[in-house]
């Protein structure tokens, strides 16, 4: 079969009963200001995530765009999965190509006007300039850079959006979580926080730590990862990948709605990296292949994968000191899960979200007076805050473990990536379906953020 008719046919045929429709008719460019949704090349499950239910003023009619492989396949069955499953399910129905020239053939045939993009990350920032500069939609995902030599081409991008009036954002998801919410009120009232402490490179006013895992078991098996996640050329390192979203949290809780320059507002102080060290017999368990691939020989010492994923970066945002560290461990000891710190450091107290073993490994929010004689009136200006924040998180409440004071919240406000996706496809689309154009200061923080990203990783390169 030639690659334009789309798929190999015994898989095709089974395909299209699960997803419920038609694999090679092609959809005309939408004749109403209905949103049509066209997934590119989905490498990553997020890009499924966009589909895990319908939305009011989409259609059901979705196309798919990308190379025949095991990444189309691992997509088509998780819209199908939303399709029979047997609570809520979706109702999409697909159009595919698949074939080499998929980005070549989507703007050719232009089925819809929200392009979904979730992958390999090295060339992701050309597909999202030839969209946008043929007048489409793009929510991508991060990182959409991973090289600073890319920054020009990020800004081309986001001048042609707003050009042409189109929405282009990544998917910052973490905003949407309930720790994230409140850390970011709590930060910002005086009375509860104070000023932002500036600090120094060994004590920084923000702090911040991210510790994944490689191999994760779903159902008692290990989620299998594709074998180009572990080449930083095409996936990036932590800092440039997961760490986006540390980067992104610190001036949106910091300085929200306001716009940052790069150039001015922000100065990188030091960086490193260090690999995390894979047998081969370990890189079989997480990918499924049978040895190293060919791209991966630079990476290869003494039978082993030099996975080059873990950074620490610090720099200064408007006088600001931040740490942050990302890391990739292989595995989580047993009972554990991944962990993350991210402290917010005030003239009156703290602000920090803590995922650890004292935490059960979720996310727990927290407020420390800097000094006993603060206690009180830290702990009155909490319960305040709390008070206020009823209407929109109804139910949290205050209590003091010693010193520090823990701000309880109610288990219905715990989102995993499902439920974030969802909230964050919501608010995207309604920009989309209004023709309103997103936050102004979200342009010039998206290059303040992955400055910081590829910077970092640069300057990790550079120190010996």
């Amino acid at each position: 079969m030639r690659a334009r008719q789309c798929y190999s046919l015994g898989r095709l045929l089974i395909l299209t009963a699960l997803v419920g429709g038609p694999m090679c008719a092609w959809a005309q460019t939408p004749k109403t200001k209905e949103v049509v949704v066209i997934t590119l090349d989905p490498g990553h499950y997020h890009a499924a995530l966009i589909q895990q239910e319908m939305y009011p003023g989409v259609s059901k009619e979705a196309a798919v765009y990308a190379p025949l492989g095991p990444d189309l396949i691992a997509h088509l069955n998780r819209i199908a999965r939303y399709n029979t499953r047997a609570e809520n399910p979706t109702n999409w129905q697909l159009k595919i190509y698949a074939g080499p020239d998929f980005l070549e053939r989507m703007l050719k045939e232009r089925p819809g006007n929200v392009v979904v993009i979730s992958g390999r990350n090295r060339n992701k920032i050309e597909m999202i300039k030839a969209c946008v500069e043929n007048g489409l939609n793009v929510f991508a995902d991060k990182p959409w850079i991973i090289n600073s030599a890319d920054l020009e081409k990020l800004e081309s991008a986001l001048n042609t959006a707003e050009s042409k009036g189109v929405v282009a954002l990544d998917l910052m998801t973490t905003r949407y979580e309930a720790t994230s919410l409140l850390q970011r009120e709590f930060v910002n009232d005086p009375a509860l926080f104070g000023t932002a402490i500036p600090g120094s490179e060994q004590e920084p006013g923000v702090e911040m730590e991210s510790v994944h895992h490689i191999k994760k078991m779903v159902a008692g098996v290990p989620n299998l990862r594709p074998s180009w996640f572990f080449d930083i050329n095409q996936q990036g390192e932590g800092l440039t990948d997961v760490g986006t979203h540390l980067v992104d949290l610190v001036p949106w809780i910091l300085f929200p709605d306001q716009p940052l320059d790069y150039r001015t507002d922000i100065k990188m102080i030091a960086a490193k990296r260090w690999p995390t060290m894979l047998t081969r017999e370990e890189f079989s368990q997480v990918t499924g292949e049978p040895g190293f691939p060919d791209f991966l020989s630079a990476a290869i010492r003494d039978n082993r994968l030099e996975y080059a994923c873990n950074d620490l970066i610090s720099y200064t945002l408007r006088g600001i000191h931040v740490r942050l560290k990302v890391m990739w461990n292989y595995v989580a000891p047993e009972g554990s899960g991944d962990t993350s710190i991210s402290i917010f450091r005030g003239s009156r107290s703290s602000v920090a979200v803590l995922q650890g073993k004292a935490q059960n490994f979720v996310p727990e929010l927290y407020v420390v007076p800097n000094s006993p004689s603060l206690n009180e009136e830290v702990l009155r200006a909490l319960t305040k805050k709390v008070a206020t924040l009823q209407g929109e998180f109804p139910g949290i409440a205050v209590e003091a473990q010693g010193s520090d004071l823990h701000v309880k919240i109610p288990d219905r406000y715990r989102m995993g990536d499902e439920q974030s996706y969802a909230q964050l496809t919501e608010r995207l689309l309604e920009y989309v379906k209004n023709s309103t154009s997103p936050p102004p200061y979200e342009k010039p923080n998206m290059l303040a953020k992955y400055y910081v990203t590829t910077k970092g990783v640069e300057l990790g390169r550079l120190t010996k």
